[in-house]
């Protein structure tokens, strides 16, 4: 009886350091993505019901930003959102903006769009299993992913600083200015 706890013992402990070493390194600012690399995917649902898949916006340039109505650098960085990247580019069917609110219901979420006044889809993410993807788990927000149009990162952003954001935007209309 000994020997066979003592073989799930061991068992149990090597799960749980294969488990642990398949786990990505965060870099300072917590993203566990870097760029470069493949998106991960997911799918999520809107306020308006509606889901969509990111590996379905394939040739489009995508932008998530990871947001939370507890956020107050959020509540910041959401207007120039709006102005400078969703105003300019929302009917360019070659832009796919999505906000993803972060471990709320739907209530607060439809009420914080309200509140910001932003027009961009929000998305719900419940558990912040979407967020988990691409940082750790317990890692702040406000955060800015940006993905071409054959599912690459070529651009993460924390918090909200103004020259960065602008690199964003830049980055943005450049990608939508190639053919």
């Amino acid at each position: 009886m000994k020997r066979l706890n003592l073989f799930f013992f061991c068992l149990l402990t090597m799960i749980a350091l294969a488990g642990n070493a398949q786990e990505k390194q965060a870099d300072a600012n917590g993203y566990i993505v870097k760029v470069g690399e493949q998106a991960p995917d997911f799918t999520v649902k809107f306020t308006d019901g509606q889901s969509v898949k990111l590996s379905s916006l394939r040739g489009k340039v995508v932008m998530l930003q990871f947001t939370a109505s507890w956020c107050g650098v959020c509540r910041k960085e959401m207007p120039f959102i709006e102005k400078d990247i969703w105003q300019k580019h929302k009917d360019n069917k070659n832009f796919y903006l999505m906000g993803i609110d972060r471990d709320e219901p739907l209530e607060k979420v439809i009420a914080f769009g309200k509140a910001t006044k932003v027009t961009y889809p929000l998305a719900l993410d419940p558990g912040a299993d979407v967020f988990a993807l691409y940082a750790q788990r317990q890692a702040g927000i406000t955060r800015n992913v940006l993905i071409d149009r054959d599912g690459k990162i070529v651009m993460l952003t924390r918090l909200y600083n103004p020259e960065e954001f602008q690199r964003l935007v830049e980055k943005i209309d450049e990608m939508l200015a190639e053919e």
